[in-house]
């Protein structure tokens, strides 16, 4: 008789017990790797699994990464090089090379799942602050312009994603102004139009300093904070060019 595999089955069924939808994709990927006996993973190792009131944690912003990750790089039906290794520097930068090795052992089984993206996204957005939640979003554009190229499938799911995040038209549009350069975009990113006044210029500029700032996810690990003060720079950046243009001091 055939062994049967309950690994993800019983996975599936913890990670619904103690994390909601985000946490049922993670315990049924680390289900599929018992039963491939290809990594152990500590139910309280970070990204394993995730309790509802805690997704403001490390570990819990990494579970959101990786699920939202694999919903990005399913979105075009083919899974990049590039795109996987973008994934392994973040994580090794942020968990060291052990925990990240046994994270993309759990990525590549979540890629091979069809994520509940919208009851993923809810649970996320409740208990997440917006801060964080703009920078998976910005996190995600990285994922798809890792090989130079966003592929039109794969922002139509980022844009879906920030939907379900509640995450607003204006800081999506200033988000990916940062990835897509056009005459506008230093406008898109200062969330403004280019015909607003000079002093509507600085004011936009001071209400995203604070918006942007990388103190609002200094809890959440190097690498996270090294990914806000680039997105903080390039907002600086577009002022700087605005003022340049302006001829503003």
């Amino acid at each position: 008789m055939a062994k049967l595999k309950f690994g993800k089955w019983l996975g599936g069924g913890l990670g619904w017990a103690l994390g909601g939808p985000l946490g049922a994709v993670l315990g049924f990927a680390l289900g599929s790797a018992f039963d491939a006996a290809s990594v152990t993973v500590q139910i309280n190792d970070p990204g394993a699994f995730s309790s509802p009131g805690n997704v403001h944690q490390v570990g819990d912003f990494a579970a959101s990464l990786l699920v939202l990750s694999a919903a990005v790089m399913k979105s075009d039906g083919k899974t990049l090089k590039s795109e996987l290794e973008y994934v392994r520097k973040f994580l090794v930068q942020q968990f060291g090379e052990d925990h990240a090795q046994q994270q993309m052992l759990m990525l590549k089984e979540i890629l091979k799942q069809e994520i509940p993206l919208m009851q993923v996204c809810y649970q996320i957005k409740q208990y997440m602050p917006v801060a964080q939640r703009l920078q998976i979003i910005h996190y995600l554009f990285g994922i798809s312009k890792a090989d130079g190229h966003v592929h039109e499938l794969e922002l139509q799911t980022i844009q879906t994603i920030a939907n379900y995040l509640g995450v607003d038209t204006a800081d999506f549009t200033s988000l990916k102004a940062m990835y897509f350069r056009d005459v506008n975009s230093n406008y898109q990113i200062l969330e403004i139009e280019p015909h607003v006044s000079d002093e509507e210029v600085k004011k936009a500029y001071r209400r995203m300093a604070v918006k942007y700032h990388p103190d609002k996810v200094i809890d959440l690990g190097e690498e996270v904070q090294k990914a806000a003060k680039e997105k903080f720079q390039k907002m600086q950046n577009a002022y700087e060019n605005i003022k340049k243009q302006r001829g503003l001091s």
